[in-house]
This record gives structure tokens, C-alpha cells and sequence, in this order.
């Protein structure tokens, strides 16, 4: 069997296609004997055939001797935090994330919450699911619900990011997109509310929701931002945020209902953090980097640039003893959450900072936008990925004045620089563009490098 569904750090398929609940089952099965564990967490996100495929994972890891810690409908970063707090020897989050209503998937780790290394642990999950050959434990393992326990230390763990004391009166709009987050949004908010009554959510989208009536939830797609913003205005809130289907990532909208790139944000907590802890490291992706290197610089802390991708994150982090790490695409890891990512914790922490400064994000945000405007990311699909990649890389090089091929390939000027890399996910080439207090320059080059990409 070959298993096609496995991909750079994890496991995502079209339903019937190079996913089902048999693969899952072998997948299990493998993972837990490949680890030699005896307990891994299990959970699953809102997708309709999430409760079918984590009980396939969930029989695999017993048949292997494991006992199963099951957290039910949950977030990717319950599983990472359960795995942790529980000392669990792994983890499986079933979940497609953000990919379209056919698809669904696995998010493995393995303890202490740690990615498995895509060059070894990875393949050896796949090459003994695929092959089937399986040993037989003694005994079986067993099923434990620990749904509750494992919310409740969840959410405590959340509110240790922040003073709850010093929150101000707010109104929050957020969007759960129809996918996990609403329940355990909900947790938060109640255990919050004890401390910080003051603070008004307005919820949309909320319900769980395996149809997906409002679309997949991906709020970095422009189409979808209007269902965030349009409520921020209608209700006059002080901030949006949307979240994707397991939640591991959030997006941010200001007081006029203005998107916040996710570069930005990730300098606002790189700010925030080095004023919690002085010096500190902070990790970022290759894309976009001006901004949080001018702002970590400022602070007094050190950059530490890393590859794409939250495998590689991680394991920098770690390295470097980083106190938190972001990248553009909204993931944003925390040393103290077992150097994981969370959608929750970014949102307690801007509110947190709009309390204590009383200025809207609109200003927070404001001054570095402009010295540091950038494209965003720009998709495109190719024909010839390599050879038009060739091509701009051709057109620029000679009157570049640095080169970094960290991910892809960057080129820096001396008031602007790109990034161009090949996705690890997805059939697609990704451009982003940033300069010094010049977004025509920002336009110019998106247009030039479009050009000679579709030529």
C-alpha cells in the first residue's frame, strides 16, 4: 500500500481517494509502535468524518499496546498541550485544518510535544503503515476519556500568558468559521470573564459545524476577510479575530476593520515579549523579515531567522532557548507551551497590550506598516515553476547585494528585498516583496516579478 498521503510534516488526503478510516487505523497502529509508547493523545477537529477517523487512530493505538488519552472535539494545540501536560509519549490531532471539505488529516508529535523529524521519525511511521507488518503486544492498550481534565488544564495553562487584571473594558469580535474553536473559545471566555467581566464577545460563525455553511474556514483568503471585518464596523468593536478549522493559527483585524498582515503581528509579540523578558531570543521565517528584525534589534533581543515550517520553528526555538517564535502565515510558537503554536494565546496577549497602552491596533501597528510596507504573500500557479523561478532570479542577481537560501531564495537590496520559494504543501509558487518606507516601491516590484513569472 502506498500510503500517498503523507506530506513534508504531515499527514493530509482527499477523503476516498488516500485517506480513510483504514489508513488511519494503519497510521495508528504504526505511529504507536514506531514510538514505543504507552499513552498517546487523541483528538479531532469539526470535520464530519473526524469522530470516524480518530476512532480508526484510535483502534490502531490500542491494537499496538497504547493506552489512548482521548480529548474529543479539540484544537491542534489541545492535542500539543494535553501531550505535554499528561506526559503522553505522542500525539494525533485528525484534522484537514484549512483544506477543502473533502479532505482530512493527521497532526503527529511525539513527547514533550516535539514534531517528528521529517528525514527519519516521519517516513518511519509511513514505510510500516504501508507494509503492515505490525507486531502483537501482550496486552492491549485502553481507552481513557479525558476530554474535561485536559480542557481545564488547557485553559488555565492559556491564562498564565497574561495579567487578566489589567484588561480593559473591550469588544471583540470573533470568528470561529464554523470549525473547532467555538467550544473551547468558550472556555476561555468564561474562565476570563471571572476576572475580566468588562470584556464584550461577539461570536460569528460559532457553532461547530461539519458543512461548512459560511466556506472553509481560511481567513487569510481575502474573499473571506468581509465576515470579520463587516461585523468589527457594524458593532463598532475595538478588534476582530478569525481563526482557521483546528485553530492553531489566528488572524487579526483592527478597530476599522482593517486585515493586519501577519508579519506585523508577529513584530507586535516579539515587542511584547522582550518587555517580558529582557534579551530574549525570537525566531522568524525567512519571508518577511525587516520589521521584526528592526523590532527585536530596538528592544535590545537577538533574531534568530529559520526555515519555513513549524517542524523546523521548533526545533530552532529550542536550540536557541527562544522565547517565542512567529511566522507571516499566523503561526506564532511559545516556549512556555511546549515551544508549540496557538491560535488562543496571540489574542490574549494583543488585548492585553490594547488594555495596558490604551491605543487601538491601529496604532500599535501603524508606525511599522509604514516603515516596512510589504506585498503579502502572492500565489501563483506555474507551468514550469523551476525555470520561471530561474528566470527572476536571473533578471536581479547581478545587482543584488545579498543572497540567503534559507527557503527558497531571497535577494536583498539596498531599499528592498524578495523572497521566492516553492510551497512545501501545495502545487504553488509564493512571492513576497517588503521595502523601507516605499510601498510604490513595494507595487513596482510586485508587478515586475509578476511579469516575468507569467511570461
Amino acid at each position: 500500500m502506498d500510503l500517498t498521503c503523507f506530506k513534508a510534516y504531515d499527514v493530509r488526503g482527499e477523503l476516498g481517494v488516500n485517506i480513510d478510516a483504514e489508513i488511519c487505523y494503519r497510521i495508528g497502529r504504526s505511529f504507536a509502535q514506531t514510538l514505543n509508547a504507552k499513552s498517546i493523545v487523541v483528538g479531532r477537529d469539526a470535520r464530519e468524518t473526524s469522530p470516524e477517523l480518530a476512532d480508526a487512530v484510535s483502534r490502531g493505538i490500542i491494537d499496538a499496546g497504547a493506552d489512548v488519552l482521548d480529548i474529543g472535539l479539540s484544537g491542534t494545540e489541545e492535542m500539543y498541550w494535553a501531550t505535554t501536560e499528561f506526559t503522553a509519549c505522542g500525539g494525533i490531532e485528525v484534522t484537514a485544518s484549512h483544506n477543502p471539505i473533502n479532505y482530512n488529516g493527521l497532526k503527529m508529535v511525539k513527547a514533550g510535544s516535539k514534531p517528528l523529524d521529517p528525514a527519519s521519525e516521519l517516513p518511519a511511521v509511513r514505510t510500516l503503515a504501508e507494509n503492515g507488518v505490525f507486531a502483537t503486544p501482550s496486552t492491549k492498550g485502553s481507552h481513557k476519556d479525558i476530554a474535561s481534565e485536559a480542557k481545564s488544564a488547557y485553559v488555565t495553562k492559556l491564562l498564565s500568558f497574561v495579567d487578566a487584571s489589567v484588561l480593559k473594558p473591550l469588544k471583540v469580535v470573533v470568528n470561529s468559521g464554523n470549525g473547532a474553536a467555538g467550544p473551547t473559545f468558550d472556555a476561555i471566555a468564561a474562565a476570563l470573564g471571572q476576572n475580566a467581566p468588562q470584556i464584550e464577545f461577539i461570536r460569528v460563525h460559532h457553532q461547530p459545524d461539519h458543512t461548512f455553511p459560511n466556506g472553509i474556514p481560511n481567513p487569510l483568503l481575502p474573499e473571506n476577510h468581509a465576515a470579520t471585518a463587516d461585523v468589527v464596523m457594524e458593532k463598532a468593536a475595538n478588534l476582530g479575530v478569525a481563526f482557521d478549522g483546528d485553530f492553531d493559527r489566528c488572524f487579526f483585524f483592527d478597530e476599522k476593520g482593517q486585515f493586519i498582515d501577519g508579519e506585523y503581528i508577529v513584530g507586535l509579540l516579539a515587542d511584547v515579549f522582550l518587555d517580558k523578558v529582557p534579551g530574549a531570543s525570537i525566531v522568524h521565517d525567512p519571508r518577511i523579515i525587516w520589521n521584526t528584525q528592526s523590532v527585536v534589534a530596538a528592544k535590545g533581543g537577538t533574531a534568530v531567522q529559520s526555515k519555513t515550517g513549524h517542524a523546523f520553528i521548533k526545533q530552532i526555538m529550542r536550540e536557541v532557548d527562544a522565547v517565542y517564535g512567529g511566522e507571516m502565515s499566523a503561526h506564532h510558537y511559545f516556549r512556555d507551551f511546549a515551544y508549540c503554536d496557538s491560535g488562543m494565546i496571540p489574542w490574549l496577549l494583543v488585548i492585553e497590550l490594547m488594555s495596558r497602552t490604551g491605543k487601538p491596533l491601529s496604532e500599535l501597528v501603524a508606525e511599522r506598516i509604514a516603515a516596512y510596507p510589504s506585498s503579502g504573500e502572492v500565489n501563483f500557479r506555474l507551468e514550469n515553476p523551476k525555470a520561471s523561478i530561474a528566470k527572476v532570479i536571473a533578471a536581479f542577481a547581478g545587482t543584488a547585494e545579498g543572497r540567503d537560501e534559507t527557503d527558497g531564495i531571497s535577494l536583498t537590496f539596498a531599499d528592498w528585498r524578495f523572497n521566492l520559494r516553492s510551497s512545501n504543501t501545495e502545487p504553488v509558487v509564493r512571492l513576497n516583496i517588503e521595502a523601507k518606507a516605499d510601498r510604490d516601491l513595494v507595487r513596482s516590484k510586485l508587478e515586475e516579478i509578476t511579469n516575468l513569472l507569467q511570461d
